[in-house]
């Protein structure tokens, strides 16, 4: 069934797109909520008002975003954790971190939902992360996981550890 939207459905389609959706979906979901209507005339007269409209204000929102990813631009964040005796974290740095990181660090607030953190970090190191602010406007930071001071004595012991099978691995080859 073609239908006409007039709110923005995630992952389907933006207000004032026609689409060609399942009759299902368009039955029992879009037309009841008033999500989307049929391809009439007027429907495509309003929905091509809220169009326009949503354009206005979506280019508000990315010029203010914008501004924002600039002062975030080739950031590098620190965020000091535990470690184990394996190298590994103690728990993990999530989302919610590395946002309270970047808000420490310049004071732009950020919600969590924004840090694209496809799964916790659970070891040190540096490594990218994305922040979307609006669906066109986003930044890469890098976040630089490192042991806290009382982790340090097992980091250095495990890099020396590294370090000393290194050369022997070398030399057996």
């Amino acid at each position: 069934m073609k239908v006409v939207f007039f709110e923005d459905v995630e992952g389907t389609a933006q207000a004032g797109e026609v689409k060609e959706v399942k009759n299902g979906f368009a039955r029992n979901y879009l037309l009841p909520r008033g999500i989307a209507g049929p391809t009439t005339k007027e429907n495509l007269r309003r929905a091509n008002a809220i169009a326009q409209r949503e354009a206005r204000r979506q280019e508000k929102l990315d010029a203010e975003a914008r501004a924002i990813a600039a002062k975030l631009e080739n950031l590098v964040v620190s965020i000091e954790a535990r470690v184990g005796e394996t190298g590994r974290l103690f728990g993990s740095v999530t989302n919610r971190d590395v946002a309270a990181a970047i808000h420490a660090a310049t004071g732009v607030e950020l919600e969590h939902q924004q840090v694209l953190l496809p799964e916790p970090i659970r070891e040190l190191g540096q490594r990218p992360v994305d922040i979307k602010f609006t669906r066109n406007v986003s930044v890469t930071v890098t976040v630089d996981v490192v042991p806290d001071a009382a982790s340090k004595p097992v980091v250095e012991k495990l890099e020396a550890a590294r370090a000393a099978e290194a050369p022997a691995t070398e030399s057996a080859e």
